[in-house]
């Protein structure tokens, strides 16, 4: 089973935002290729919400929408590739939405980041 994994260093998220980003209506991720090759079983990701979004009770019920709908992704052997890190940041539309449309709105973005993936190897 793959385990989630925080980012640790400050240099890993600023490295990570000057990578690729996707964003919709309910958050927007940041992606780029791991710098070790250690990590056999963990993904490299964080969430992040903005103080700006609400008080702390609606920051971590977002933190867990969404971290609960990637682990149910890694459940159902959906593909993440752990070879990449992601940074995850919650708008506060996800808050208001149900699960299963964030789920798949996670779904989606995954299949786009797979494909941008995809196309970088083959360049």
């Amino acid at each position: 089973m793959i385990k989630l994994k925080n980012l640790e260093s400050d240099f890993q998220f600023k490295k990570l935002l000057t990578q690729k980003k996707i964003i919709t209506d309910y958050f927007s991720i940041y992606f780029g290729k791991n710098l070790s090759r250690e990590n056999n079983n963990k993904l490299n990701i964080s969430f992040v919400m903005k103080k700006k979004i609400g008080s702390s009770v609606i920051r971590n019920k977002i933190k867990r929408r969404l971290r609960s709908a990637i682990q149910k992704r890694l459940k159902d052997k959906k593909f993440i590739d752990i070879n990449y890190s992601y940074i995850i940041f919650g708008k506060s539309k996800t808050f208001t939405e149900k699960y299963s449309i964030i789920s798949d709105a996670l779904d989606k973005t995954f299949s786009k980041i797979n494909q941008i993936s995809n196309q970088n190897e083959v360049h």
